[in-house]
């Protein structure tokens, strides 16, 4: 087990910039489609279709190929509230070290297809996603998960073990079973109706307080939009229903039980002012302390991996790849050197 800390100079910003940054003028605010149309990721986005649970899908991805190949391939896994557009920095800067990226949305999300019925589960998402690898051509790559995308990324770990050579988990949700802990269970109309009342201020709000650890960048308020703008388009209804059942399906899927069955190399970054904890407001006010503690999930991780590296970012929330991608990148690069499995 190996455990590295790394610390960083914080992010400074004044209140008149962060006054600055409300939410965008009812009238010019950017309206997408349910599939994000009119949102540009700022690469080629493909199209992978195939049928799943009787409907005919369309798995969008950005696959960038680097000018000088080294011959791996990291596929990169989205959170809840993020799009492979969101992993724009880090899709440069792997390509620039010689890395195959792919970078899909997951059914369900951003792009691609938000189904009227679906059973969401991570095996569904994890077969899609190798489903998706296979018609590339690609048998073995290493696996990076964020947020939610990290709970995808141990599943997609246990279920093919063989065709992951690193498994890369970015402040992962997950780590703990909250109904365990004492969150009680949410209903999917329940999580219907609040989908509905989304906003770019509830999402601006949330993202400050958990991702950025109460500290906000003009360069965040593109993703604000982003999310907000399907929640203003045609599309919305279908967009918080499926919302709605994405976050069924990660309260009552724990992974967490199952982490001492990964037998790949593992390295879990964590940004110690994370306290991400889905679902934390429908807890009772005295359980919501105990939830989303992350440097204690972190220990309590490692001591469970059979080969597991931890860094930690001393000042960061929930995104470091946004918050600070030179030092988390830098991280990263760092540790893929490591032979793969």
């Amino acid at each position: 087990m190996t455990v590295i800390r790394n610390a960083i100079r914080p992010l400074l910003i004044t209140g008149f910039l962060i006054a600055s940054i409300g939410a965008a003028n009812a009238e010019t605010a950017p309206a997408y489609g349910a599939e994000l149309q009119g949102f540009d990721y700022g690469f080629q986005v493909h199209d992978y279709r195939f049928k799943s649970q009787r409907a005919m899908l369309s798995m969008r991805y950005v696959d960038v190929k680097p000018e000088h190949e080294n011959g791996r391939t990291i596929v990169l896994l989205h959170g809840k509230n993020f799009c492979a557009g969101t992993w724009g920095a880090t899709i440069n800067v792997l390509a620039g070290q010689g890395y195959r990226v792919i970078a899909p949305d997951q059914i369900g999300f951003c792009k691609s297809t938000k189904p009227t019925h679906y059973q969401y589960t991570f095996q569904q998402l994890a077969r899609n996603t190798h489903a998706l690898l296979e018609s590339l051509g690609i048998d073995k790559a290493t696996i990076v998960g964020h947020s939610t995308g990290g709970m995808l990324a141990i599943r997609y770990g246990l279920m093919y073990p063989g065709a992951t050579e690193q498994l890369v988990l970015v402040d992962p949700i997950g780590l703990e079973d909250w109904a365990a802990k004492g969150m009680p269970s949410v209903g999917v109309d329940d999580w219907y109706r609040r989908e509905l009342k989304t906003s770019a201020g509830t999402i601006r709000n949330y993202e400050k307080s958990t991702y950025y650890a109460g500290q906000w960048k003009p360069d965040y308020e593109k993703w604000v939009q982003m999310l907000a703008g399907m929640y203003r388009g045609p599309g919305k209804d279908l967009v918080a229903w499926n919302s709605a059942l994405l976050y069924d399906m990660i309260l009552t899927q724990p992974v967490v039980y199952e982490l001492d069955r990964l037998s790949m190399p593992v390295l879990l970054m964590v940004g110690d002012k994370d306290n991400t904890a889905i679902g934390k407001d429908f807890a009772p006010e005295a359980v919501r302390p105990q939830l989303g503690n992350y440097p204690e999930l972190a220990k309590c991780t490692m001591a469970k991996l059979q080969h597991g590296t931890l860094i930690e970012f001393a000042t960061l929330g929930h995104a470091p790849q946004i918050q600070d991608p030179d030092t988390f990148h830098a991280a990263l690069l760092q540790w893929l050197k490591q032979p793969a499995k």
